[in-house]
C-alpha cells in the first residue's frame, strides 16, 4: 500500500533564497493584474491566483509551475486554449519572456526573480511521513496547520504517492482522532451501490436489501471520512454529497428520517478536478466544498531526495536493520528510474529486493542483489518477526477497506474473534 512510511520529525532549515514565477497581464480587460508564486492557476473563478474577467477565458483556464528547467504550462481542458504564437498547447516547457493568450488577454510569464524564505519552524512528529524534501516538509507543515480546523481537505496527488497516508496524518494530529477514519473508495464501487455505501439504506428499499445498512457518514460521526479517487463520483451522486456538505444532514437510502452528522470530509484523487469541472465532469460547487484547503503531494520523481530515506525504511521494516540491505549500491540505478508508480513502486521494488534477491525497474533487465557481504543477516527470529508485522500490517489494511471500517464485518470477512481483531487494528495504529 502507498502508506508504508514511519514517523519522522520535521526539522527547521536555515534561510534559503528561492525563486518564483510571476505573470502579468499585457493585454485585454485586466490589463495590469500581476500574481507571484511557484504555482499560479489562472481562469475566471475568484479561487485561482489570477483571477481574470475575460469571458472567453474558462473558469479554471490554466497552471504555471516554476520548475528547474523552465516553466511549466499546463492547459486545465479550457473551451478555448492556450495559445502561444499560432500553436496551441495543452503542456509546454517554455522559458521566461514567453508570451501566453488565453481568450481575448495576453499574458507575460517572467521570473519573479529571488525571494528569501524563512526557516522552516519545527514541526510536530506527523505519522507515516517520511523525507527530506522541502515538498515533503511542506506537505507536513500543512497536515499540522490543517489538522487543528475542521475544514473539508482535498489532497491531490499521482496514483501511490501517498494521498490515504497524509488522509490518515490529518487524522490522527486532530481532535477526531478518538473516533473512526472510513475510507471511501469511489472508484471501485458500482454506481448504483455508491448512495447506500455513503448513506446507507432501509429494508426493503431496493432488491437486496434484506436488512438496513449504516453507510459511511454514519459510521463516521464524530470522526472523519475520506473519499479517495472522488474524481471516479458518477455525476448524479454529486448533488447527494454536496447537500450533506452543506447541510450536515443525510436521509437513508429509502429513508424518511433526516439524520445529523459531524463529521470532517476528506477528499483524495488524481485528477485535476479544475479540468474535470472545466469538463462538466464534475460539479463546480462540490469542488469548491471539497477544496477549502488543498494538499498537493508532488510525484517521487520531483522529489528524489526523498528516495534514499523511503528505500531504508522499506527496507527496514522487512530486515529488521536500519539500511539499505541488498539495495546498498543500486541508488544510481534508482535514481534515475521514473517512477511512475511512485512511493508505492518504491515499496514493491525494494521488497522485491530483499525477498527475492533481485530488482526489475522496468526496463527487461533484472538485476540480481543480494545482501552486503559486511553486513550481518539478520536471526531467524527478528527476520519471522519483521515478515509477521509486514503480512499483518497489509492484511489489516486491505480488511480494513474491503469492509469499509465496519469491525464486525471486517471480523466476520476474517473469521476472527472480533476483540482479537480490535486488539490488531490498534497494535498497527489503525484504530485508536
Amino acid at each position: 500500500m502507498e502508506g508504508d512510511v514511519p514517523r519522522t520529525r520535521l526539522q527547521p532549515r536555515q534561510v534559503r533564497i528561492v525563486r518564483k514565477l510571476r505573470v502579468t497581464v499585457e493585454g485585454g480587460s485586466d490589463h495590469g493584474a500581476t500574481a507571484t508564486g511557484d504555482a499560479i492557476a489562472i481562469g475566471s473563478s475568484s479561487d485561482n491566483g489570477l483571477a481574470i474577467a475575460d469571458p472567453a477565458v474558462s473558469r479554471y483556464h490554466l497552471e504555471l509551475r516554476r520548475g528547474a528547467d523552465g516553466i511549466a504550462v499546463v492547459d486545465l481542458g479550457s473551451s478555448n486554449g492556450t495559445w502561444i504564437g499560432g500553436v496551441r498547447v495543452e503542456r509546454a516547457l517554455v522559458p521566461a519572456g514567453t508570451r501566453l493568450r488565453i481568450g481575448d488577454t495576453t499574458l507575460a510569464v517572467d521570473d519573479g526573480g529571488q525571494t528569501v524564505a524563512p526557516p522552516t519552524a519545527e514541526t510536530p512528529a506527523i505519522p507515516e511521513l517520511v523525507g527530506e524534501s522541502d515538498a515533503i516538509r511542506e506537505v507536513g507543515r500543512l497536515v499540522h496547520k490543517l489538522a487543528r480546523v475542521d475544514s473539508s481537505v482535498l489532497i491531490n496527488g499521482e496514483t501511490g504517492s501517498g494521498k490515504e497516508v497524509v488522509a490518515r496524518a490529518l487524522h490522527e494530529a486532530s481532535p477526531r482522532r478518538a473516533h473512526e477514519l472510513v475510507v471511501v473508495d469511489c472508484g471501485s464501487l458500482p454506481a448504483t451501490l455508491i448512495s447506500s455505501i455513503l448513506f446507507g439504506h432501509e429494508k426493503g428499499s431496493f432488491t437486496g436489501a434484506d436488512q438496513r445498512r449504516i453507510g459511511a457518514f454514519e459510521r463516521a460521526s464524530g470522526g472523519t471520512i475520506l473519499l479517495d479517487e472522488i474524481g471516479e463520483l458518477p455525476l448524479e451522486v454529486q448533488p447527494s454529497l454536496l447537500g450533506v456538505l452543506e447541510r450536515r444532514q443525510f436521509t437513508r437510502v429509502g429513508g424518511a428520517q433526516a439524520i445529523t452528522t459531524d463529521v470532517r470530509v476528506l477528499a483524495a484523487t488524481h485528477r485535476d478536478l479544475r479540468a474535470e469541472v472545466n469538463a462538466g465532469r464534475f460539479r463546480a460547487d462540490l469542488y469548491y466544498r471539497l477544496a477549502v484547503a488543498k494538499i498537493a503531494i508532488p510525484p517521487l520523481r520531483e522529489r528524489l531526495e526523498d528516495l534514499e530515506p523511503l528505500a531504508r525504511h522499506f527496507a527496514t521494516r522487512l530486515t529488521g536493520r536500519a539500511d539499505l540491505g541488498p539495495l546498498t549500491g543500486m541508488l544510481t540505478a534508482l535514481r534515475s528510474h521514473p517512477w511512475t508508480g511512485n512511493v508505492r513502486e518504491l515499496r514493491n521494488v525494494v521488497e522485491a529486493a530483499v525477498v527475492m534477491g533481485e530488482v526489475d525497474l522496468g526496463d527487461g533487465v533484472a538485476r540480481t542483489v543480494g545482501a552486503p557481504t559486511d553486513q550481518p543477516i539478520a536471526t531467524y527470529r527478528d527476520a519471522r518477526a519483521a515478515a509477521i508485522q509486514q503480512f499483518e500490517t497489509e492484511y489489516l489494511r486491505d480488511l480494513v477497506e474491503r469492509s469499509g471500517g465496519n469491525a464486525s464485518e471486517a471480523a466476520r470477512i476474517a473469521r476472527m474473534d472480533r476483540p482479537y481483531l480490535l486488539t490488531l487494528l490498534r497494535k498497527h495504529g489503525l484504530r485508536s
